[in-house]
């Protein structure tokens, strides 16, 4: 069901990293995203316990509980089966080590046309191929370019998400690949208005 849910949609998740934050929380950040046009939310705080980080999650379930939006947390099983959320999301190598026992939305991310095709295999819902372009989360790398994207799709099966150095002016090229979505972090997450942001990133898709 959820996997149709990706299917049906243009989907633009978001992926958080609190340090880049310009309003008081990241809670204000989230919510004026998704007003935005953000349909998924992907939690990614890897410095923080599981003491903090498990108030974060509850906080931001609490405010989606009526939206249309998808949650899902990197790389923290424990609090994605507690509150029950729709997603799980791994790197390549925690999917090759051992798969893990998850009934909801399994995301994989992966580098190369090789690992996308072995995490469809492996028994991903959906793949976060990156980086696209060049990327402040990545500096100095140069980006993998439209033609990865095109590769990946044209190979495998289920929902793929490019991330990567996009935004509102590349957003309508990564989407002609025929993409399920696109993911962005600093876009959106580092914003002065992260509404305006999401609304014209999304308006573009």
């Amino acid at each position: 069901m959820i996997n149709m849910f990706m299917k049906d949609k243009k989907m633009l998740f978001l992926i958080t990293n609190r340090h880049m934050i310009k309003r008081p929380t990241l809670s204000h950040v989230i919510e004026e995203a998704i007003d935005g046009g953000v349909n998924g939310i992907i939690l990614r705080e890897k410095d923080l316990a599981y003491e903090e980080l498990i108030v974060i999650a509850k906080e931001i379930k609490e405010k989606i509980k009526d939206k249309d939006v998808l949650f899902i947390i990197n790389r923290n099983l424990k609090i994605g089966k507690e509150i029950n959320l729709d997603g799980y999301h791994i790197g390549f190598h925690d999917l090759v080590g051992k798969k893990p026992i998850w009934n909801n939305l399994l995301g994989v991310s992966v580098h190369s046309l090789e690992e996308a095709i072995m995490a469809e295999k492996k028994g991903a819902s959906y793949i976060l191929a990156s980086h696209v372009y060049e990327t402040d989360c990545k500096k100095g790398l140069k980006g993998r370019g439209i033609d990865f994207i095109k590769e990946i799709k044209e190979n495998t099966n289920i929902p793929l998400i490019a991330l990567g150095g996009i935004n509102h002016e590349n957003v309508k090229e990564v989407m002609s690949t025929g993409v399920e979505g696109v993911a962005v972090m600093s876009y959106i997450m580092a914003a002065e208005d992260p509404y305006m942001s999401a609304k014209k990133i999304k308006d573009h898709m």
